[in-house]
Order: C-alpha cells, then structure tokens, then sequence
C-alpha cells in the first residue's frame, strides 16, 4: 500500500510501504492506492455544499440572460435575442474549451477556474454598466455590446465548466453530482428570482427594467461568492486536499497550485503512463456521444422555441417565464433522482436507447404547440428539463470510474467539449422552428 505524508518541510513524501505509520494529528496522511479516504479526512458534507455552490455560480449568469430574455424582447423585438444571443455564446465556449483540453495537464487548474468565475462577475455587472450608460434604449449599439458580453460568458464557461469538471473528476461522484445540481439551481433560482422581481416592479413605471437591473445585481453577487470559496475555502477541506495529494502521487501537475494554497508542497513527480486523450476518447465514445445529443435536443428546443413559437395563451406574458421556470425546476429534481441507486441508470446500452428515445419529443411539441393547450406544454417542458438533469448526471458520475487522477481530468474535459458540442447543435437546430412562420427573420 503507498501512503502519503507531510513532511515537516512542507513536501509530500510517497512511501511505498509504511505499515509502521499510524494516521495522527501530526502527519498528513492519505492513502494512495485508490481506496477509501481515511475516516479522520474530514469536510465531504461542506465539499458537496460547496460543489453545489461553484455549479450554481458557473451556469447563473448565462441563466440571468435566458430569463430576462421578456426584457431584451421588448428592446430589440426584431433582433431574436433568445435564439441570436445564444449562438453567440456557444462558439466561443466550444472554441475555447477545444484549446484548454488540447493543453489540460499544463494548465494551472486553480488560475483557469478563478479566471473563469471573475470573468462571468465582470460580465454581468458590465450587463448593468452598459443598460446605464445607454439609458436602457434598444437599438444595434446596445445590442452589439451585448453580444460582446454574451461572447465572455462563453469565455468563461469553458474555464469553469471544463476545469471544473476536470477537477472533481479525480474526486468523488458525489461532488459532480452536485456541481451538477447546482448547474440546475442556478436555473430554477433565477427564474424563480426573475419572476419574484417581475411582480414587484410589475406596477411601476419602468418596472420591467428596474427588475431586469435588480437581478442582475443579484446574480453578480453570487458570482463573487464563488470566487472567494473556490479560492479560499475549498482548497483548504481535508477530504479536498486528500484527493488532489491522490492525484499529484498519479503524476497529475493541475493540482500543484490549489494543495499550495492549502499549505502542501509538492515535489516534482515524474508522470507515470497515461491514456492520450485519443484514447480516452476511444474508450469513451459513447459517452461522449451521449451528452452530445442529450443537449442537442434540449437546446433545439430551450429556450428559443419556448420564447418564440408556442403563440398566445392565457398565461400572456407570464407564459414564456412560467416553461422557462417549469423546466429548469425539473432540470434540479432531475439530477437528484440518480442519488436513488435503485432506478440510476449506469447501462452504457441503456443510457444510449434512453437517449435516442428523447427525441420523439420533437413531434410532441411541435403538435403541442400547433393544437395542445398550455397544460400539455407545461408538462412537455417539464419532462424535458426532467430527463435532461437525470441523464446527464448519470453519464457524468459513471464515465470516470476505473482511471487514474490525469486520466480523469483529462476525459472530465473530454466529455465537457461534446456536451458544449451538443449545445451549440442545438441552438443553430433550433432556428428550423421558424421555417414556414411569417415575418420570422
């Protein structure tokens, strides 16, 4: 059995045998032969609380922009901004996230995630800078400086997600499952958020505006919350630090700067044979090939075709926030359920027919929109958000196992670039909608 320890230089020493050693408040000890973390490592209930946290914090200011999209369309009603906004955003999150797998175990992992989540923090209090200094008109010079924005959460996405990902993929199941949970939150709080504000200002005059300034504010604050856990808090968690130590002893080099922070040197370890990432991707193609079209259906259809082709209901104005809200509601519950293990669903065969069979949802919009009624969206909606949570977290917490700390990093980016792959399908897919509908471009 390896162990490692904490020498009293402050470097990690790899011992190959050390029966002899007794774990003790003195030594930092981890066990470095893929077994479980010693009982003492303590901090698992606060890491997943913080995990949750990074996820909702990584995925909200794109989500502020989806659920003010009733602001955006009153000021550039001719412009398609639910559907123009997000092909903005993915090109460069896709793009970007292309180039810092390519370079994965070079990059320093604690720089790229504080980069990523400060970046998303700018953007969106620029959001309000810019809705200021233009007085809140439309027009394309508003909308172009929008774009620009939109473009750096894409920018910062794929730091987060990627590296994030790629971080708690050498760590427990747990903690990307509820990084992923958070990802849902981030959805259901700001639609629950938006609509709270849009019923507080719903009688004043410029009401939608002073809603719109007022959650995005809000989001803004979440936003530096992370940034302060991820650099300070979570580095710092015992069974945090056991794992990255796992990792630096597997020959990973992403991790030195997060167990510096926390206190641990490190010497230089030389890398033992890995996968490359052409095969990892190989023996995971599947995988891969399932999250790419789980998003793929999903974005064809959120939020563009929520916003724009589902005509006029008793609902109004409310009935666009109303689907948004049901869907990401059940995009959260969604990626709870795989925590009972009895109905997980960790077939490689059977994730794949689950999969393929989402897109039968595609006729049953399409005749939900046409002759259905509100409720049948509704729960259409909610159905999507539902299986899309579930399914993603299944495929997520099942495709690590078996692979060494690098190894693991390096697919938690693999897997992260046919998931941006898959959103990015389904945002350009998801203009066919308006084929055949008059005035549409």
């Amino acid at each position: 059995m390896s162990l490692l320890y904490k020498r009293p230089d402050g470097y990690i020493e790899i011992l190959d045998s050390a029966p002899h050693l007794e774990y003790n408040e003195g030594i930092d000890m981890t066990v470095a032969d893929g077994s479980e973390p010693p009982k003492r490592l303590e901090g698992k209930f606060l890491a997943n609380i913080v995990c949750w946290i990074l996820g909702l914090g990584s995925l909200i200011a794109w989500n502020s922009m989806l659920t003010i999209e009733d602001y955006y369309y009153e000021l550039f009603p001719d412009y398609h901004p639910s559907r123009v906004l997000t092909l903005v955003y993915q090109p460069f999150a896709l793009g970007t996230m292309v180039i810092l797998a390519y370079y994965e175990s070079r990059i320093n992992t604690r720089k790229r995630n504080i980069a990523g989540y400060a970046i998303f923090t700018l953007s969106t209090f620029s959001l309000i800078v810019l809705d200021l200094a233009t007085s809140g008109k439309g027009g394309v010079g508003p909308f172009v400086g929008i774009c620009a924005i939109v473009a750096c959460f894409g920018l910062a996405d794929a730091h987060v997600q990627g590296g994030m990902v790629g971080d708690l993929y050498f760590m427990r199941p747990e903690f990307i499952q509820s990084f992923f949970a958070g990802l849902a939150a981030s959805g259901a709080l700001t639609s629950a958020l938006r609509l709270i504000t849009k019923a507080a200002f719903d009688k004043a005059k410029d009401g939608l505006r002073k809603g719109t300034m007022l959650f995005l504010a809000i989001s803004t604050f979440f936003e530096f919350i992370c940034i302060l856990l991820y650099a300070y808090i979570f580095p710092k968690l015992a069974i945090v630090k056991y794992y990255r130590s796992k990792a630096a002893s597997e020959g990973s080099k992403t991790v030195s700067a997060d167990l510096a922070a926390a206190g641990i040197q490190t010497q230089e370890t030389q890398a033992e044979d890995r996968l490359s990432n052409k095969q990892l991707l190989f023996q995971n193609i599947d995988y891969a090939l399932d999250l790419f079209l789980i998003y793929v259906l999903t974005l064809s259809i959120f939020p563009g075709f929520l916003y724009e082709n589902t005509g006029e209901h008793k609902l109004g104005e409310w009935y666009a926030l109303v689907l948004i809200a049901m869907y990401n509601s059940w995009d959260l519950v969604g990626r709870y359920v795989p925590l009972i293990k009895c109905i997980k669903l960790g077939s490689r065969k059977g994730l794949m027919i689950a999969i393929l069979s989402r897109f039968l949802l595609i006729p049953a919009f399409y005749f939900t929109a046409k002759y259905g009624d509100q409720g049948w969206m509704i729960f259409l909606v909610s159905f999507l958000g539902l299986t899309n949570g579930y399914l993603t977290v299944c495929v997520l917490t099942v495709a690590p196992k078996g692979y060494k700390g690098p190894e693991q990093n390096a697919l938690g980016n693999l897997l992260v670039i046919f998931l941006l792959g898959g959103i990015f399908a389904g945002v350009s897919l998801d203009w066919l909608w308006l084929i055949g509908k008059k005035n549409a471009f």
